[in-house]
């Protein structure tokens, strides 16, 4: 699925949430969507981000989009359950959900880790997908296909020395996809994740400052993975760890 090749209207009339939507592979992600028909949901911390991948999608002419502005390290259980609650009066439903948006935290030995750095990584990567995915289940049921794509990493699947907390807050990340497919595996909802790999985005610049960024793809070179995905010709993939690069 790394060449795999969308055909235009794969997403038409699928409604989609994008976390994370203002900036890297949140924004490459919505504009892929739409670009394939999707009505993108664009959900991100930063207004004026938001602004700008929704103009980008109009001026493309893709279907208009929807932005909900929310800072995952202050939203509370309500604020979900307020949200999904709009989606589904304004939608009826929702066809996919990609949880995209994630903090990356402090890197560094792991007896210097500081408390309230994990508490805000887990609230953002873990605590916040919790309840965002939990919220948004009865509205994804709704569906005739349903796809939920949880972001992971490689230090996700495999820890690495120094990165600790992001590390925990993706092996719990790919513990809550494994749970969902498995109870939800006969029905209209599939659960996967995605390893996006070295991508050229602004968390990567700051985990390696020292690397140049020209050799990374893009978040646009990417999308296919993702893609595949939120179609239908995915609809037989479940509980899968899925790699982008």
């Amino acid at each position: 699925m790394l060449e795999y090749q969308a055909t235009e209207n794969l997403l038409k009339n699928k409604t989609i949430l994008v976390t994370g939507a203002g900036d890297g592979i949140g924004r490459a992600a919505s504009l892929a969507f739409a670009a394939h028909g999707a009505t993108v949901i664009l959900l991100g911390k930063t207004v004026k981000k938001l602004e700008a991948v929704y103009d980008e999608i109009e001026q493309a002419g893709g279907p208009q989009p929807a932005i909900i502005p929310l800072d995952l390290k202050g939203a509370t259980e309500q604020n979900y359950i307020d949200m999904a609650e709009t989606i589904e009066q304004q939608f009826g439903h929702l066809d996919g959900l990609l949880h995209n948006a994630s903090l990356l935290g402090v890197l560094g030995p792991f007896e210097h880790i500081s408390m309230s750095s994990v508490e805000e990584v887990m609230k953002v990567n873990v605590i916040a997908e919790i309840m965002l995915t939990k919220a948004l289940l009865p509205v994804l049921k709704k569906a005739p296909l349903a796809s939920l794509v949880f972001t992971s990493s490689g230090v996700g699947r495999q820890g690495r020395a120094f990165w600790g907390e992001y590390a925990m807050s993706k092996f719990a990340t790919e513990g809550m996809m494994q749970s969902i497919a498995h109870e939800f595996q006969d029905s209209n909802l599939r659960t996967n994740s995605i390893n996006p790999g070295a991508t050229r985005t602004s968390m990567r610049a700051n985990a390696y400052p020292a690397e140049n960024p020209q050799t990374l793809k893009t978040p646009a070179e990417i999308m296919p993975t993702y893609l595949y995905l939120m179609g239908d010709d995915s609809k037989d993939i479940n509980g899968q760890q899925l790699n982008a690069q």
